[in-house]
């Protein structure tokens, strides 16, 4: 296991750790081997445990933008960053998974598709504008 030099008066003695169960280790002095029983126990070093809450426990309610007015729908920036194109203007007629907008994040193209079918009452960007996670960007009625 692991070895040492000790010494003690003038005297060199190598001890050889050969093997440890709770209190007791054997161990070797120069050719002789030995059993030294502890007075305390050595304490071994605890290896983290990570701990997770389960994925089901985790789940939360579907938000709602706006509940005083439940005929609007306000389509948000699934993640942060700049608009490419811009596909609709206020008033024009949208259905169901229609292309609104291009949004570029992280060198990647996302179509930001309409989720339902309404016209659209407010654009809140334009082209070329940076936006962040959770920004209004349309909103549809």
């Amino acid at each position: 296991m692991k070895n040492f030099t000790f010494n003690i008066n003038k005297n060199s003695y190598k001890v050889k750790i050969i093997s440890q169960e709770e209190n007791t280790i054997n161990l070797e002095v120069n050719g002789t081997s030995y059993a030294v029983e502890l007075e305390q126990e050595i304490k071994k070093q605890k290896t983290p445990v990570l701990a997770r809450r389960s994925s089901s426990a985790n789940k939360e309610k579907p938000k709602v933008v706006n509940p005083s007015s439940s005929n609007k729908q306000a389509i948000t920036a699934p993640i942060p960053g700049v608009i490419l194109a811009l596909n609709v203007k206020v008033g024009d007629q949208v259905k169901e998974n229609d292309q609104l907008l291009i949004l570029e994040a992280m060198k990647m193209e996302n179509s930001i598709m309409a989720d339902k079918s309404g016209v659209v009452s407010a654009v809140h960007v334009t082209v070329g504008k940076q936006v962040l996670q959770g920004d209004a960007l349309i909103e549809i009625e």
